[in-house]
């Protein structure tokens, strides 16, 4: 079975499932999204491409984004950046600030939002205009350029972010924070806010499972040891705190955003997305679990 094959048939039965998920209602832009929607496209390594449905429908990727942005800051600052967040599951919510006082303000992993905002300061320390440079470094991975930031969702995101501020501000007093506040929150917001469709983001992934390479160029993107790590924390750290239930159901390194998306790879196969806005209780993609459980199911490709 090709896989094409596989994805018209899992498509076909997932998309009858009952909704069972909701748009993230906690973002005022992203709780408008139409809930029906639902986009599948994989890049294979040895075959053609293929999408199938709302593949080609831009959305809000958000948590999704810290992967590109973890892969820059390592790219920038190399093996120093786990003297500052952990490789460990958070075992708690993604936006917890309970962990961080007791572990001395080092969150667990760079995919939380404590993680990410230290990923978010280290990119405002060393680069010269981080947000334009993120969104350089990004288009760098994909032969297409159809991503950009929203000015409308970040708008969103700022307007009900005081988790995000009082986590940053905590990170502050306990020394985890070099810049000002403000600062790192701004492009925080803004990196959350990248959008573009399930076509480009599988692209976009393609690198990691392709050890660091982005085929289309055949640019050297991070270095393989760089990769083989990010593979390593998406699959224990890449889904809240369902990433062992991802791990043990679709075995996967991937990342998933409250936008409805979710990107895996499978090393040396293919990279994969998934969109559907409906989320579980979890934060993520309902139907997007769903399908991905089948896909590795029915053509018995999961990297175990």
């Amino acid at each position: 079975m090709t896989y094409q094959e596989a994805i018209e048939q899992i498509y076909r039965s997932t998309k009858k499932l009952k909704e069972k998920g909701k748009p993230a209602a906690y973002i005022p832009e992203l709780s408008q999204i139409d809930p029906s929607k639902f986009g599948v496209h994989i890049c294979p390594l040895k075959e053609p491409s293929f999408g199938i449905g709302d593949y080609q429908t831009r959305f809000s990727i958000q948590s999704i984004a810290k992967v590109f942005s973890l892969s820059l800051a390592y790219k920038l600052k190399g093996e120093k950046i786990w003297e500052r967040v952990g490789v460990e599951p958070s075992g708690t919510k993604f936006n917890s600030l309970v962990q961080l006082e007791s572990d001395n303000g080092i969150p667990r992993n760079p995919f939380i939002n404590a993680g990410a905002l230290v990923i978010a300061d280290i990119l405002v320390s060393g680069l010269k205009n981080p947000k334009a440079e993120l969104l350089e470094f990004v288009k760098s991975m994909s032969p297409s350029d159809n991503i950009s930031y929203s000015p409308v969702v970040e708008a969103s995101e700022k307007s009900v972010g005081y988790r995000n501020v009082a986590l940053c501000n905590f990170l502050k007093s306990l020394g985890n924070i070099e810049n000002q506040p403000e600062e790192v929150l701004d492009f925080y917001f803004t990196l959350c806010s990248l959008e573009t469709d399930c076509q480009t983001l599988s692209s976009l992934f393609l690198p990691l499972a392709y050890d660091g390479i982005a085929p289309h160029s055949n640019e050297k993107i991070i270095p393989n040891s760089y990769s083989k790590r990010i593979n390593a924390i998406m699959q224990t750290c890449g889904f809240y705190d369902e990433s062992g239930e991802f791990a043990f159901r679709v075995g996967l390194p991937g990342k998933s955003g409250v936008g409805g998306g979710i990107a895996a790879v499978h090393p040396d196969k293919y990279s994969i997305a998934v969109w559907s806005p409906g989320l579980n209780t979890k934060g993520n993609s309902y139907k997007g679990m769903k399908f991905l459980e089948e896909f590795t199911t029915l053509t018995e490709l999961s990297i175990f």
